[in-house]
């Protein structure tokens, strides 16, 4: 039996390919004679540029960024041989690169994201391709736009973080449309929600970055004052009620009012790794990630991969540290089995999902 085995990362514990190895492994303990293809993935957050430089090469550009609590941090962004340059706002402002007992939405920017992107412009890269998931931040992307040359009303208050939105009188976007206006800019957002609302940059996310109740509610007040400062697209349209506003804490929001075109982060990735070749020769599919729930089933890769291979009559096996989708809710997104793999205390996560795959491979694997 042929399998491709395409995880995402598994936020905080696993990286995508540390995923697809500790699946292939359990697999093999029951079902050795199957033959696996292993391909990492991501939907625009952490591993997004493996995952693209998998599929097209390419060469990494390396640089010092403004991290997410303001100190200096190692990033880089990706040029392949066709001259686009690809940008993973986790680089710069990842979830991972803020401790858990320094985790504050309210604080922590996403300015080295602009960074990134105004060096790949600088450089000439005729198209940028940033993948925005995973971040640690909540700020609308006020940051990013700071990074790229935005000016405020009162001065400094862009790299302030979500909590310092309120205070701002104005913004002055055009010296950030300067850096990026001879490119082709696209955001690759891993959900496609809106910046505000239950399911936006706070009330849907915020907590998971490190944000009390009472924060989640200044950063909605907070992201609200910011949308009106935004004020609409050159197209006459709310970049806050966009799909993918609210992706990476509002980088979506940002990125589309000077001028982005908003792609879905997996289908994006699955395009440039070649997964749709891999699927003409492969039996099933696994594919996995930290937590199988609501956000899931909105441009995330587990539901990217699912789609794709039902197209072709493949089943997709979904392996998760956490299940939270009914039967019913996951094989309407075309999944046609779902595991549990999470670790035991003190555990290596690793661990967990190697034993979830061996228990697939028992109900899935003809050989």
């Amino acid at each position: 039996m042929r399998l491709l085995i395409c995880p995402d990362s598994f936020t905080g514990t696993l990286s995508a390919a540390q995923a697809a190895a500790a699946i292939a492994e359990g697999w093999a303990r029951a079902a050795p004679g199957d033959a696996a293809v292993l391909r990492p993935l991501s939907d625009g957050g952490p591993g997004f540029l493996d995952a693209i430089q998998a599929g097209e090469s390419g060469t990494r550009r390396h640089l010092t960024v403004r991290g997410p609590l303001g100190a200096p941090v190692a990033a880089a962004y990706l040029v392949t041989p066709d001259g686009t340059a690809w940008v993973e706002s986790a680089e710069a402002a990842g979830l991972h690169l803020v401790p858990a007992e320094r985790r504050d939405p309210t604080r922590t920017t996403s300015w080295g994201v602009g960074e990134l992107i105004g060096a790949a412009a600088r450089e000439g890269a005729g198209r940028i391709v940033v993948g925005v998931g995973g971040t640690g931040t909540s700020d609308g992307g006020a940051g990013l736009l700071g990074g790229l040359g935005a000016r405020s009303v009162p001065d400094g208050l862009l790299g302030g973080g979500g909590g310092a939105l309120l205070a701002l009188a104005e913004v002055d976007l055009a010296p950030a449309q300067a850096v990026v206006g001879g490119c082709a800019l696209e955001v690759a957002t891993d959900v496609d929600v809106p910046l505000l609302g239950p399911r936006g940059s706070a009330r849907g996310f915020a907590p998971q970055k490190g944000a009390t109740p009472e924060q989640v509610e200044s950063l909605e007040e907070s992201l609200a004052h910011w949308a009106g400062l935004l004020g609409r697209t050159a197209g006459g349209r709310s970049p806050a009620a966009a799909l993918g506003a609210g992706a990476g804490g509002g980088i979506g929001a940002a990125l589309l009012r000077i001028g982005a075109r908003r792609v879905p982060g997996i289908e994006t990735v699955l395009t440039a790794a070649g997964i749709a070749e891999l699927l003409g020769d492969v039996d099933l599919v696994i594919t996995g990630e930290g937590a199988f729930d609501w956000q899931s089933l909105h441009g995330k890769a587990v539901s990217g991969v699912a789609a794709l291979a039902l197209r072709r009559a493949i089943p997709t096996v979904v392996l998760a540290g956490r299940l939270d989708l009914s039967r019913r809710e996951w094989i309407t997104a075309g999944v046609a089995g779902a595991y549990p793999a999470a670790a035991e205390p003190g555990e290596n996560p690793a661990d967990g999902l190697a034993r979830a795959a061996e228990r697939a491979a028992r109900t899935w694997s003809r050989t």
